[in-house]
């Protein structure tokens, strides 16, 4: 097809003269364009249409893979997997996709009871691929061979892994946590210290140290995620997020598990918080009341009136009630024999020890770890948040 063609001569200046644009306009064919034009020779002049240099191609989803581990909490995994369902809906594709393992490859049961269908066993995932370990009750029984050894193959690879509420235990015991922060549930904290002593263990609400993740299990596992939607799609995403979930303040990674003391035992009463935190700051070196008391400018008299007046006990019964929690904990939670928990817990005789745990929870500290977290009766159970 021949375009008509009009010659045009420039002025003094070489300007063209204005009705040229629109010649050239009007010539112009409309799409499809024509394969040959005709030059101001009458040469006929093939057109090559260009190739693509590069071919366009779709993100893949980011992929999550939960491992959910026997008896995992479903509040800890609820509140990591919703997360990315929403971002979905909010930024109109599905940026995330996820799949859900398990050692047997079939069903995985939670701790209320509730069983999940499994995508897939301990297969081989992508590199590219963030592995979520969830735990709950009883971690040190889920954390099989199997699964510790999965862990650090899929580790020797590079996937990014995370140990969401005890998930962190699975870790660490599989060796993934040596020099790197992590976090875990505040019950447990005190067995997870005395096993994993190469692990810098905080109090955070979750930490993201490389490609090692942790969080303390309930609802901060929301807040880790709303962080790595925010990083992988903005503000903006994250925070439309938390809208729709309805969680008005999400938490850093510089926020702390517990509730402040005050909040915990309902009294703000500053001296009487500084003690209680002295308190839980040495209980395998039990501090005397006349020392709590001097630390805080009051007498040994004005103490005890404090701890009655807001407590209903005197402050060496609290400080006991502190020391048999922690070492119940570390009954429940570890294989320490029960001298090295009762040295761990302030009591220098293994005697006297027995004789406490026994007044305050109707059972000895040998019987209690042959329960394996079987309450005595009028005595709350292990919590899995």
């Amino acid at each position: 097809m021949a375009l008509p063609y009009k010659e045009y001569t420039p002025d003094c200046k070489g300007r063209m003269p204005p009705d040229r644009l629109a010649n050239d306009l009007a010539a112009a064919p409309a799409w499809p364009y024509p394969s040959i034009i005709t030059d101001t020779q009458g040469r006929n002049m093939p057109i090559q249409p260009q190739k693509a240099t590069q071919t366009l191609k779709a993100e893949a989803p980011r992929r999550f893979v939960f491992l959910l581990l026997d008896r995992f909490t479903m509040l800890s995994f609820a509140s990591a997997i919703e997360p990315l369902r929403i971002a979905n809906r909010v930024v109109g594709e599905p940026v995330y996709a996820w799949a859900l393992a398990g050692e047997n490859g079939q069903t995985a049961i939670c701790s209320n009871g509730a069983s999940f269908k499994l995508d897939m066993g301990l297969d081989e995932i992508d590199r590219d691929d963030t592995l979520l370990v969830c735990g709950g009750i009883d971690i040190q029984k889920s954390a099989t061979k199997p699964v510790l050894n999965w862990l650090r193959r899929e580790a020797r690879r590079g996937v990014t892994i995370a140990g969401l509420c005890t998930g962190s235990y699975a870790l660490a015991k599989a060796g993934l946590l040596d020099g790197k922060k992590a976090t875990i549930h505040w019950e447990n904290q005190d067995g997870f210290l005395e096993e994993f002593e190469d692990v810098n263990l905080t109090k955070s609400v979750f930490v993201m140290d490389g490609n090692r993740w942790s969080t303390a299990g309930g609802t901060s596992s929301l807040d880790l995620m709303l962080k790595v939607i925010a990083a992988g799609h903005g503000e903006d995403v994250a925070n439309t997020v938390a809208d729709q979930l309805i969680y008005s303040t999400p938490r850093t990674d510089q926020d702390t598990q517990r509730l402040s003391i005050p909040t915990r035992i309902g009294v703000r009463h500053p001296k009487l918080s500084q003690v209680i935190q002295m308190m839980e700051g040495n209980i395998e070196d039990p501090m005397s009341p006349a020392d709590l008391a001097e630390e805080v400018g009051m007498s040994t008299r004005q103490l005890e009136r404090l701890f009655r007046r807001y407590l209903n006990r005197s402050p060496k019964r609290y400080y006991m009630e502190l020391r048999l929690q922690k070492a119940r904990n570390l009954l429940m939670q570890t294989d320490m024999s029960v001298i090295n928990v009762a040295l761990a817990c302030g009591f220098a005789s293994p005697s006297h020890f027995s004789k406490c745990y026994r007044s305050h929870y109707n059972t000895t500290p040998y019987r209690e770890r042959g329960t394996q977290g079987t309450p005595p009766p009028g005595v709350a159970g292990r919590l899995s948040i």
